[in-house]
């Protein structure tokens, strides 16, 4: 495809996902999909351009604001391409979405050469210098690219720690996988991704994980295809070593989702007992079926639930050993694998989490029989959402007793479980232990 057409599509890409209608990800994907004259070679600059606007949005916005962008003028003797065969033609963009297209590509100078026009390119080059040699009055939120109450409220948190975490956000996100010690060791594993070129160390904490570099294909490889591996985050595979399911026993994923929890709890129960997978979105649970078959795993039992008072909860009420509630969030500690999210969240809609998070952990907490083990976590970096709900619970539910996160993650197998945590909870943070934000608290109930 010609570049020019490329910039046309990437603004169109932009202006769609700049409403926020749906994520990220789901929007690059449904466009691509519609835009069948896209290749492999073009999808990827695509997603690099929404990636990079959603991060540096305030910067971006500013840089277009001081210097406007010189309308677009096709070049002399330039005729675009005839779309393929049943492809949609490359639409014509709006001159705002347009100009933070080439501002969220300006460092792919090679390619802008050919897309862009003599002016814009002048235009450009004005943008980067002042980008590097910005005036003092520039708004901190250029810097730190995030909207100013969730700034505030992670200086709060972090102190001198901010700007760390701010750094960190701008990288995108390893891949973590996690073995399925049902089929191999991890040592093998990493034998045979070496086997397939693929570069891997073993996590920092997790015993069960491998960190890729890059981002491989991984479906076609055989340890994929026959269950030894599943893609899940460092932080993530720590849940459910904090919860230490047992063998013979029952569990409940109280929010399972597309059920990565879910396969590791099952995995450490040595495919014994029953194993609960509840969720309020039955669309989720069953992208869990086609995991469950790879890992060979016949004691989890999916379920989908209109709510977290759902009648059919009530006849387990007591029975639980063990209760992993890992709550929906605003997801903000995932923001560099989903930097939109900082955009589509509000101080509003926090608090409207976190009361939504109270009720489900204190119906959950229900389930827990006497001596039975319940977790709640949350991928947040916030404290409303973490701290604030588990001391809440703590001071109303007496008959649950608060257990040291550190203390349970080093009987685990957790290595240096000293670091992460802050006093009796799990916090995880992507600057400190380049894994996603992670917050759990663990209780038992009095016997």
């Amino acid at each position: 495809m010609h570049p020019k057409a490329l910039i046309d599509h990437c603004a169109e890409l932009i202006a769609q996902t700049l409403t926020f209608a749906h994520p990220a990800d789901a929007t690059v994907s449904q466009y691509c999909r519609e835009q069948r004259s896209l290749g492999s070679r073009e999808r990827p600059l695509l997603a690099d351009a929404v990636y990079a606007l959603l991060r540096e949005k305030p910067l971006l916005e500013w840089l277009l604001k001081k210097l406007p962008a010189p309308k677009a003028l096709p070049s002399a003797g330039h005729k675009a391409p005839r779309p393929a065969k049943g492809a949609k033609p490359a639409p014509a963009p709006s001159a705002k979405a347009r100009a933070l297209a080439l501002l969220a590509l300006r460092q792919q100078t090679e390619f802008l050469a050919q897309a862009a026009t003599a002016e814009e390119l002048v235009w450009l080059d004005a943008c980067r210098a002042l980008e590097a040699h910005p005036p003092a009055d520039q708004p901190a939120a250029c810097r730190h690219g995030l909207p100013d109450w969730l700034a505030a409220a992670l200086q709060a948190e972090l102190g001198d720690g901010f700007d760390a975490l701010v750094a960190a956000l701008k990288e995108s996100a390893p891949l973590d996988l996690r073995v399925n010690p049902l089929k191999a060791k991890r040592a093998a594993v990493q034998q045979q991704l070496a086997d397939a070129g693929i570069v891997s160390v073993p996590t920092p904490y997790s015993p069960w994980g491998l960190r890729l570099t890059g981002k491989p294909a991984l479906q076609k490889l055989p340890c994929y295809l026959d269950g030894s591996i599943e893609v899940q985050d460092e932080g993530s595979q720590l849940l459910a070593l904090l919860l230490d399911a047992k063998r013979h026993e029952l569990v409940i994923d109280f929010c399972a989702g597309a059920g990565g929890k879910t396969l590791a709890l099952g995995a450490a129960m040595r495919n014994t007992g029953r194993l609960y997978a509840f969720d309020n979105s039955a669309h989720r649970l069953e992208a869990l079926q086609p995991r469950l078959q790879r890992s060979c795993l016949s004691n989890v039992h999916p379920m989908a639930i209109a709510h977290e008072r759902d009648a059919r909860l009530d006849r387990l009420v007591g029975k639980a050993d063990r209760v992993l509630v890992d709550a929906p969030c605003s997801g903000l500690g995932t923001l560099r694998r989903s930097p939109d999210l900082k955009w589509r969240q509000s101080e509003a809609g926090i608090a409207e989490l976190a009361a939504l998070q109270a009720r489900i952990l204190e119906s959950a907490a229900r389930l827990v029989k006497p001596g039975g083990r319940l977790v709640y976590a949350t991928c947040s970096l916030l404290p409303q959402e973490n701290e604030a709900v588990a001391a809440a619970f703590s001071a109303a539910q007496r008959d649950f007793v608060a257990l040291p996160a550190g203390e349970l993650l080093q009987r685990a197998g957790v290595e240096s479980a000293d670091r992460l945590v802050r006093g009796d909870y799990l916090r995880l943070w992507p600057h400190l232990h380049a894994s996603d934000g992670f917050f759990a608290a663990v209780w038992q109930r009095k016997a």
